[in-house]
């Protein structure tokens, strides 16, 4: 019999499994915890054994219709066990379990090496997520961006519901709004108000990250990322875009930005139908 049992995450375990995340490399945002229990608190379990925690993970459900999987770590003691494979099939059915019937769509963002392990479960590759590493530039952010917070809160929510499979307000209410960030939107000239995209950038354990940047033309992108790249200005900057987006490529090609990592995503089920043109850095691999 198994000596490791499974529950759910409390609050405090959330910081420990970010701590794990930035061990591994993968450089979470110094605040993330409080963002990432606001989208689902009911969204994490851990791996116990002996009254230690030996395992994390994220379940998270977005209004029952979207379901991403994410933190999956073993603690590096505990690996090769059994633990990692049982936490893993313990995660895949609570989720399914808290989806809405017929909103079984789930995703992930798997390394290179754990895709075909994430295949046997039926997840099927989409597009590479590439990070890119440059550095904060000094700078005047480029007209028509402003502070999110003065654009409806509303008005971000249904672009971000254009660019994500579910709406996510709990999560957006404290994403836009996390300490040591800045959130910024684009409204163009000649848009008659209308929102062109938003981004948020934040304090990382290593300088800072763009995520997300969602933008409805090229321009605003641009804008979007100057301003995010004035913020952190001499810091080092990164941000995860979608390889299948050319436009995102070409935005880091011209800022000089490095890739110095990418995971997978894939989904379980359809392909979530989305403005794939529009999202040209990712919110987090961690949450989606």
């Amino acid at each position: 019999m198994p000596d490791f049992t499974f529950r759910a995450m409390e609050r405090s375990e959330l910081d420990l499994a970010l701590d794990w995340a930035a061990a591994e490399g993968w450089n979470p945002g110094l605040q993330d915890a409080n963002a990432f229990w606001a989208a689902d608190p009911d969204g994490f379990l851990v791996a116990e054994r002996g009254g230690q925690v030996v395992g994390v993970a994220s379940i998270v459900s977005y209004d029952a219709r979207f379901g991403f999987i994410g933190l999956l770590i073993v603690r590096p003691d505990a690996r090769k066990q059994g633990i990692g494979r049982a936490l893993w099939s313990d995660a895949l059915q609570s989720l399914r379990a808290r989806l809405l019937p017929g909103n079984t769509g789930m995703g992930l963002d798997s390394v290179a090496a754990m895709r075909p392990f994430y295949e046997k479960s039926g997840f099927v590759f989409h597009t590479r997520h590439i990070r890119f590493e440059g550095r904060g530039v000094k700078g005047a952010p480029l007209s028509g961006v402003a502070p999110a917070a003065r654009v409806p809160f509303a008005a971000i929510l249904a672009l971000d519901s254009e660019h994500f499979p579910a709406p996510r307000p709990r999560f957006l209410t404290q994403w836009l709004r996390l300490p040591d960030s800045a959130a910024f939107a684009a409204t163009p000239r000649g848009t008659m108000g209308k929102l062109g995209g938003y981004a948020v950038v934040r304090k990382c354990r290593k300088g800072f990250k763009i995520g997300p940047l969602f933008a409805k033309d090229d321009a605003s992108a641009e804008a979007l990322f100057t301003a995010c790249s004035a913020h952190a200005a001499d810091q080092p900057l990164y941000f995860d875009a979608p390889e299948s987006n050319a436009l995102a490529l070409a935005l880091a090609a011209r800022h000089k930005m490095q890739e110095v990592f990418s995971t997978a995503r894939m989904y379980q089920g359809a392909v979530p139908a989305l403005n794939h043109g529009g999202i040209y850095g990712v919110t987090t691999l961690e949450l989606g």
